[in-house]
């Protein structure tokens, strides 16, 4: 065994002369185990809640979708959607037209996002699974219906079994502008709802899903569009799909895909993951100033045994390396206790009122090696600043008595 291993193990679990000096190297051990501990659990936890968010826009937001590089509409004839049905990977195409759009009920008023999709969009988004009342149903017997954003429901007072008053959509007429009888500006329609939707705040406050026959006939449209959505195939490589359905589209078509279509989102995630990361490594940092305080009183406690050392020939080196091996065995056993010690689920304070009942966790093995190199790399800084200044000096002294 290398000798200055097996004196610094001897020398880090035997008692030292002063009870203090254990103490002091427990807590090391124990401020790295913490510091460790908490980072890897926050890391972890902002994974979770990464994937939370990704899921429930994923939920609705579609794998691709084109939208008009100038202007907010345009005619399906000038874009090639056979042959985008053509490629391979691709599972599922719908036609799509948004518009704001003010909605009445009763008495009172919303402004929201009108989304007319075709009735089987549930394919697409899986709303079907995200209602909170009634059932996702666009068309049927030749009726129309429209399910309704929870947030859009909680601000017009909805009832999903009321069947005497319905929701009043009112849109402007296009190129209709009478300023003496603004009514006479707008054009409405109403329809029942069938169900109300919980995805996720940005949505329920925002929209209500209506069938595309029902958003054509109340905004006067024939073949426009605001966008075509595209579901493909998961085990298909999609950033490939992506870039032929951008070949056949061309330059008059923007054609983004999940990340791209929420990517200040994301970015904001990433940041917030990284910020958090660099506060924690900074109090893991002042957490092993034990470490100094450890192996600066375990020379003073043996300087005695530096003395025979030297006397039996060691160099100032093997001196050295020996202190300098017990801080990297305390950050060593702290980091390793860190990362095994985690903790699983932490309940959320008032978690009814959230979408899970626990802090999501995702641990990823990136993350336990990235946390394992910050703890090793600040052992070996704290480990060497009073090994190379107090040994030194020791040693000095040594050599004079």
């Amino acid at each position: 065994m290398n000798t200055s291993f097996y004196i610094a193990k001897r020398y880090l679990f035997s008692k030292k002369s002063h009870n203090v000096i254990n103490v002091i190297s427990g807590i090391s051990v124990l401020g790295f185990t913490v510091g460790t501990m908490a980072l890897i659990i926050v890391m972890s936890v902002f994974n979770g809640f990464e994937s939370v968010v990704i899921k429930l826009f994923n939920s609705f937001n579609p794998d691709i979708q084109i939208t008009a590089k100038e202007g907010k509409t345009f005619d399906i004839s000038t874009l090639a959607i056979d042959k985008i049905k053509q490629i391979k990977g691709v599972v599922y195409i719908t036609d799509v037209i948004e518009e704001n759009a003010l909605l009445k009920y009763k008495d009172k008023q919303f402004i929201a996002t009108i989304k007319g999709v075709r009735s089987d969009y549930n394919i697409l988004s899986g709303l079907d699974t995200m209602m909170a009342e009634g059932k996702f149903i666009l068309e049927k017997d030749s009726n129309n219906y429209a399910v309704i954003g929870q947030g859009v429901a909680y601000n017009l007072g909805l009832n999903t079994n009321d069947i005497f008053n319905p929701l009043e959509i009112y849109v402007p007429k296009r190129g209709n502008n009478n300023f003496t009888n603004p009514l006479e500006s707008f054009y409405s329609e109403v329809v029942f709802p069938s169900g109300i939707f919980s995805l996720q705040q940005e949505y329920d406050v925002k929209y209500v899903i209506i069938p595309i026959r029902f958003a054509r006939k109340l905004l006067n449209y024939d073949n426009q569009l605001t966008s075509v959505e595209i579901v493909l195939d998961a085990n298909e490589d999609k950033e490939k799909i992506q870039k032929q359905i951008s070949e056949i589209a061309g330059t008059k078509f923007i054609v983004k895909n999940r990340f791209e279509q929420q990517e200040m989102l994301y970015k904001i995630m990433k940041s917030e993951k990284w910020a958090i990361i660099l506060i924690l490594s900074f109090i893991l940092l002042i957490a092993t100033f034990n470490v100094i305080g450890t192996l600066t009183m375990l020379i003073l406690d043996k300087k005695k045994d530096i003395s025979i050392l030297w006397s039996m020939g060691a160099n100032r080196k093997l001196i050295r390396r020996i202190f300098f091996i017990e801080g990297l065995m305390i950050t060593f056993i702290g980091a390793s206790l860190g990362l095994i010690l985690r903790y699983g689920f932490i309940r959320m304070p008032d978690s009814g009122s959230f979408v899970i009942t626990a802090y999501p966790v995702n641990m990823k093995l990136t993350d336990f090696a990235f946390v394992f190199i910050i703890d090793i790399v600040i052992g070996i800084i704290t480990s060497w600043y009073p090994v190379k200044q107090i040994s030194k000096k020791t040693i000095q002294q040594d050599k004079k008595m």
